[in-house]
């Protein structure tokens, strides 16, 4: 069995992270789950509470750490002793841009494999992105993200829209 890395920004981790971690926990001795520390995506939560708040939702799976990383997933995989990328695929679009990304990372490090995990069916729309769009127009996403989650979530949005109306009455 090998170590393997699951990168990713988790902003927020959703229910759908942790089954790809369950499954991937499996089929390897060690999963760190790499939380990117600095994306090019705008997040909610900083590192620190993307990474607290995976470690409680996998808190029950004794081969699965969680850290943050910066820079390339393959240096990062390198220097935890991993030799696999754990990547899920949810919708078609998803398949090109992992394809790409493996390939790249191959190229980079052919001692370093990218192994894809099919996300279950239910959470085959499920995205981080799709989360925080619906919960701050107000839908119940309880049944997306792990408890844990859904109160940090929660409280984030709450406080944005009291800042917003502030900002609105100053």
């Amino acid at each position: 069995m090998a170590r393997a890395i699951y990168p990713g920004t988790f902003d927020p981790v959703t229910n759908g992270h942790v089954d790809i971690v369950e499954r991937a926990s499996h089929t390897v001795d060690h999963l760190t789950v790499g939380v990117v520390e600095v994306s090019s995506k705008r997040t909610m939560f900083n590192v620190d509470e993307r990474i607290k708040m995976f470690t409680e939702a996998v808190a029950h799976l004794p081969n699965v750490s969680v850290e943050s990383y910066s820079g390339l997933t393959v240096t990062a995989a390198r220097k935890i002793g991993a030799t696999v990328i754990v990547r899920g695929l949810r919708i078609t679009s998803d398949f090109e841009y992992e394809s790409e990304m493996a390939l790249m990372n191959r190229r980079m490090a052919e001692d370093v494999e990218t192994i894809c995990l099919f996300s279950a069916l239910e959470f085959q729309i499920l995205s981080s992105s799709r989360v925080k769009e619906v919960a701050a127009l107000g839908a119940d996403v309880s049944d997306l993200v792990p408890k844990n989650v859904w109160k940090l979530l929660v409280e984030r949005l709450e406080a944005k829209r009291n800042d917003e109306k502030s900002k609105q009455h100053s």
